[in-house]
């Protein structure tokens, strides 16, 4: 039987929770600030402290997508791996997988192991009602990152997570600055059903019911692959279907897309035949803004472990804490940026 011990938080915690953290990769780049929303007023201020596994380490399931997805979830899972060690008080259990229904499986396979800690960043937003109980009922505290799902706040203890529908708005009104007098859209979609395709898709869809002069020439999704996305802008330039922007949901499938149009001698970035977008602002996309060969790039914050540790060992205040971003245009963005902003 687990030993439960209540904690009051003090609101110097929280304070430095929600307006003082930052953490950084490897590499030493900066994050920026994460935003909170406050729980419902009547929410207890105070926390169990969490059992150890004997030897007083706290036990944690991490179930988080492939790293090999892109360069965001390698900086994510290297965030988590740096953050979840021994040294740190931990013993992590790390799973991955771009399905729902594996991870769901790992998830009653933590439950199984008696893990203090479940976090998930989940593949889809739907189906985690059920695992999220038996969880509760097993006394296993659960914490988001990086992505929201469906389910009652009820159910899990904090979610540390990145605002995809605004990353997406923000790139729809960029796009919609440039005053362009056709938009003719390929649109190239990450994996469906995750928070990130929902929010980034949703924005444009909505803008392009909206105008009269928005159009969708394509729109397929790649799911985060560089390849795919090369092959879905392949096949429509070799349809002869005229285009004049790429709307890709992550870096690598932006990144595949230009070398379709490189391979077809098709211009693009700042001044160009087409206009380029991708999100995720790895070093290597914000630096083909910098060259001018990409037009913008929406900021996805990958580093939420720290914001993870701190409320794990100090008790949870803020239901949700939401990771600030901004975008990057191309005819703005500077060195400096570049450098303490590319993941």
């Amino acid at each position: 039987m687990k030993k439960l011990v209540k904690m009051l938080v003090s609101s110097a915690v929280v304070a430095a929770m929600a307006f003082g953290m930052t953490a950084c990769t490897s590499g030493g780049n900066p994050t920026t600030q994460a935003t909170t929303k406050a729980p419902d007023e009547t929410a207890a201020a105070t926390t169990a402290a969490p059992a150890d596994t004997g030897d007083g380490l706290i036990k944690v399931g991490i179930i988080n997508n492939d790293p090999n997805e892109s360069g965001y979830r390698t900086a994510n899972d290297r965030d988590m791996k740096a953050t979840f060690t021994e040294e740190n008080g931990y013993e992590a259990s790390f799973f991955y997988s771009l399905k729902n229904e594996d991870q769901i499986a790992a998830a009653q396979k933590f439950i199984q192991d008696e893990v203090d800690y479940l976090l998930i960043s989940a593949a889809g937003t739907s189906g985690w009602d059920g695992v999220l109980e038996q969880a509760q009922k097993a006394g296993i505290k659960v914490i988001l990152f990086d992505r929201t799902i469906d389910a009652s706040e009820d159910l899990y203890e904090a979610s540390i997570v990145s605002d995809m529908a605004k990353e997406g708005q923000q790139a729809v009104d960029w796009l919609a600055s440039q005053n362009l007098s056709e938009y003719k859209i390929v649109h190239i979609q990450g994996v469906m059903g995750s928070s990130a395709q929902i929010g980034r898709s949703g924005a444009l869809d909505t803008k392009v019911a909206a105008e009269a002069n928005w159009s969708i020439v394509k729109q397929q999704t790649a799911e985060w692959s560089e390849e795919t996305a090369q092959q879905i802008v392949q096949a429509v330039i070799d349809s002869g279907e005229t285009f004049n922007v790429i709307y890709a949901e992550n870096d690598n499938m932006a990144k595949g897309a230009v070398a379709a149009l490189d391979k077809a001698n098709i211009s693009h970035g700042v001044g160009k035949d087409v206009i380029v977008i991708g999100f995720d602002c790895n070093t290597w996309a914000l630096e083909e803004l910098l060259a001018g060969n990409w037009n913008y790039d929406g900021q996805c914050n990958p580093f939420q472990a720290s914001y993870i540790d701190n409320i794990i060992k100090n008790g949870a205040s803020q239901k949700v804490v939401i990771m600030e971003e901004k975008g990057f245009d191309a005819t703005t963005i500077t060195a400096d940026d570049v450098a303490n902003y590319g993941i």
